[in-house]
């Protein structure tokens, strides 16, 4: 099988959800990451890959794709082992539910939102913290983390007793979340830090957090 190609940025939760589709599938890949600057994706070298100048981005021998949840079911289509889409159609379309909330709500709202206000404010885009923002944030975070918890009731994963392509599009999201003053407070005692502890002992994430992965590439 042709070599597995990943682009993408140190940190970037998107990179991340790629990334844990390929370990839980247990496939071998190369990781091209593209320096420290946030301005990496959008160079002319990479709007050749990627028009809209986002990442991740796949490669898998002459095949390219981006945008996440197509590269994680492609993943899942093309890898053997086991599947991260249920079969049930009610637990895939909570799953598709869900990872859907992840792009829509969850991004905005908690990673950009609150997440990157704390975390890139002052080292990437060379202003102060913009606490108005994070304020202006916190009720949509809320019903978001809400919202998800629900969703997920009693089951062990998100959309079921089996982990899937929700479980890796929110993990990385709510890893970073749940270290922000904001992420303590609404997510402490909750049914998603449970979840979130559990997804954190997984040999899939401990093998992507940033610094094995700058290490790795």
């Amino acid at each position: 099988m042709s070599e597995f190609v990943v682009y993408g940025l140190p940190g970037s939760p998107y990179l991340r959800c790629a990334l844990l589709g390929l370990h839980e599938k247990g496939a071998p890949y190369r990781l091209a990451l593209m320096g420290k600057n946030a301005c990496a994706p959008r160079s002319e070298e990479h709007l050749l890959r990627h028009p809209f100048g986002r990442i991740p981005i796949l490669e898998h021998g002459d095949f390219r794709l981006y945008e996440t949840q197509a590269i994680l079911r492609y993943l899942d289509a093309v890898l053997p082992g086991p599947s991260l889409q249920p079969s049930e159609p009610r637990a895939a379309a909570r799953m598709n539910q869900i990872a859907g909330i992840v792009d829509c709500y969850v991004w905005p709202f908690i990673s950009l939102g609150i997440s990157a206000e704390r975390f890139l404010a002052q080292r990437i885009w060379n202003r102060p913290t913009d606490e108005a923002n994070i304020a202006k944030a916190v009720p949509q975070a809320r019903t978001c983390l809400r919202e998800l918890e629900r969703l997920q009731g009693s089951a062990e994963f998100l959309s079921g007793a089996s982990i899937s392509i929700a479980d890796l599009m929110l993990a990385p999201h709510l890893m970073v979340f749940r270290t922000t003053p904001e992420g303590e407070q609404l997510m402490a005692g909750t049914g998603l830090d449970q979840w979130l502890m559990r997804m954190r002992a997984r040999d899939s994430l401990q093998a992507t957090e940033v610094e094995r992965l700058q290490q790795a590439a």
